[in-house]
């Protein structure tokens, strides 16, 4: 099954590709979408969505994770961000994938042991289990890497 993880945004979206045969994760992929500050939210969100259908074709995945907003201070930051999970969840519902929504404690639970792991810790984790070489960059796909590696415990 090939599980497709996202870490939403409106700047900067993580996404990270992997297949799991018999529970064992294999890393297919691993990158961001970014969007200009300078163009419209309008324009953003288009963006965001077609990148999100090009990557649902590249990698034909099942499932379709994506992180839970974390709470925010900057009500504004999490609006956009909510429009962002918006068309990301339309594309994956389009493609007829199965959409899982994870919390941010429920990625670290499953991918470090621990719901409080620092995010040092989740990104080593990911390396291992994926046997990198190196930990994801930016965080963004690290964090996107770790959601989709969450749905494995999740048996779906």
């Amino acid at each position: 099954m090939v599980i497709l993880g996202i870490d939403p945004g409106t700047a900067t979206i993580g996404f990270g590709a992997i297949e799991t045969i018999s529970n064992k994760p294999k890393f297919l992929g691993v990158g961001v979408i970014t969007t200009p500050k300078t163009e419209s939210d309008s324009k953003r969100l288009e963006t965001v969505y077609t990148e999100i259908k090009k990557l649902i074709k590249k990698f034909q995945p099942e499932v379709l994770v994506l992180e839970k907003i974390y709470f925010s201070k900057n009500i504004k930051t999490a609006i956009a961000v909510a429009q962002a999970r918006g068309v990301i969840m339309l594309a994956g519902q389009e493609a007829k994938l199965k959409i899982l929504e994870v919390s941010p404690q429920e990625v670290k639970l499953s991918v470090a042991g621990y719901g409080a792991a620092d995010k040092k810790q989740v990104q080593k984790m990911v390396k291992m289990l994926l046997n990198l070489k190196e930990i994801p960059k930016p965080d963004d796909a690290a964090d996107a890497l770790a959601a989709a590696l969450s749905a494995i415990n999740r048996r779906v």
